[in-house]
């Protein structure tokens, strides 16, 4: 049997990495185009607290945003902390990515404040910051801890403002339970400290 590491080196993996969130955002992008065009109908799949219908919109309320502003303040921080994210292998990424999206939805259902309606990838990205803070020393992997210092100093002040409660408009909810989704996957999806990096594509 061939090794399945020829052929798929560092580089390689940087660069799938970084075409996955370059299509990830794209997407994010084509879908508020979309929306502008038709009158803002993709708002409602926001989330609506506790209502038994809007369990449907869990998912894709990560995927919709309240405009293009919203959206602009949420691309990079999303690039990059994915781009990260996905170096150490794009399959457990992905299942990083699902558990964050699922609990983050699933909490703001159940404890947002009546008659609001909460999307964006915020939640998502505050789940990839507490995945990369935590993840490499849940793993004893020096370069890791390295990325989550790195993170926490470019980081950390947004994500702290992004936490407080007296913000109009902003989900403190959903942006903690984004944060707490992805410490706990950095537990869920943690690796041997011996093993290599994931080599899927």
């Amino acid at each position: 049997m061939s090794d399945p590491r020829a052929g798929w080196s560092s580089g390689d993996r940087a660069l799938t990495a970084g075409k996955l969130m370059l299509a990830w955002v794209a997407l994010l992008w084509l879908l508020e185009v979309v929306d502008v065009a038709t009158g803002h109908a993709l708002d409602g799949f926001g989330v609506t607290p506790r209502a038994p219908s809007e369990l449907a919109d869990v998912v894709p309320s990560s995927f919709i945003h309240f405009g293009f502003a919203h959206l602009a303040a949420n691309t990079v921080p999303l690039l990059v902390l994915g781009f990260l994210a996905a170096l150490a292998g794009l399959r457990r990424f992905l299942l990083v990515c699902a558990l964050i999206i699922v609990v983050d939805g699933l909490g703001v259902w159940l404890i947002a404040p009546d008659r609001t309606n909460t999307a964006g990838a915020s939640g998502v990205i505050f789940g990839l910051f507490g995945f990369l803070l935590v993840t490499g020393f849940v793993e004893r992997r020096p370069l890791g801890v390295l990325a989550g210092v790195l993170v926490a100093a470019v980081w950390g002040g947004s994500i702290l403002a992004g936490l407080a409660p007296t913000q109009a408009g902003v989900s403190w909810q959903g942006h903690l339970l984004g944060l707490l989704a992805g410490v706990a996957a950095a537990f869920v999806f943690r690796r041997d400290p011996a093993a290599p990096p994931a080599l899927t594509r």
